[in-house]
């Protein structure tokens, strides 16, 4: 009788999906996904890029500040006044990292100078302005 009931036992169990070699195998894609994704660093506002034809990617970008139409300077997500953007972005950014200026297509070209000049001052060397790809 005692060999009817662990047979009995034995087949109850057999119904059971072992669902451990599954969940081993998303945590490890999971884990793949997060170390192959690249996380880039926005500004926080909508641009609307101008076009060049000349544009070439930045991989080494670390920072990234806006330019809004309005006159709105933006920093790491927030507004800061034109007047110390120098200040915030040499704060944010070590010695071998670069700042990419993504002015929008109706700010003015006063303002995306003035910024420039600001960070160079404070000693940032790698100062780029983000355009999209256009056609020749």
């Amino acid at each position: 009788m005692r060999r009817r009931r662990s047979l009995a036992a034995e087949e109850g169990d057999a119904g059971e999906i072992n669902l451990t070699p599954m969940l081993d195998v998303v945590f490890i894609m999971l884990i793949f996904f997060i170390v192959t994704t690249s996380f880039i660093k926005e500004s926080g506002v909508e641009i609307e890029r101008p076009e060049s034809s000349a544009a070439s990617p930045q991989p080494d970008a670390r920072l990234m500040v806006a330019i809004t139409p309005e006159g709105t300077v933006w920093v790491d997500g927030r507004p800061v006044d034109a007047h110390r953007v120098g200040e915030e972005v040499a704060a944010l950014v070590s010695d071998d990292g670069g700042v990419v200026i993504q002015a929008d297509r109706e700010a003015t070209t006063g303002l995306l100078i003035e910024v420039m000049d600001r960070i160079r001052t404070a000693g940032v060397e790698q100062v780029a302005v983000a355009a999209s790809r256009g056609a020749p």
